[in-house]
């Protein structure tokens, strides 16, 4: 037996064995797609946040007016 038909014989056997998936392939784009819709939608909650509180930034920046600051 040569090594090019054990080789052979090893592939086309690992492949009839082959695992299938637990569910048809468009459901892991259904799920993907609902998935980012729903993050998108948690992203977008947090729009605008800064100006719900904008008498709080302008106390705060009345307060140091001309004070130079560090920063992160």
């Amino acid at each position: 037996m040569s090594l090019a038909t054990v080789l052979t014989s090893t592939v086309l056997t690992e492949t009839v064995h082959a695992r299938e998936l637990p569910m048809e392939p468009f459901a892991y784009g259904l799920i993907a797609i609902s998935l980012f819709a729903v993050l998108g939608g948690v992203a977008y909650s947090y729009r605008d946040v800064a100006n719900r509180h904008r008498a709080k930034a302008e106390a705060y920046a009345a307060r140091h007016a001309g004070v130079e600051h560090g920063g992160h």
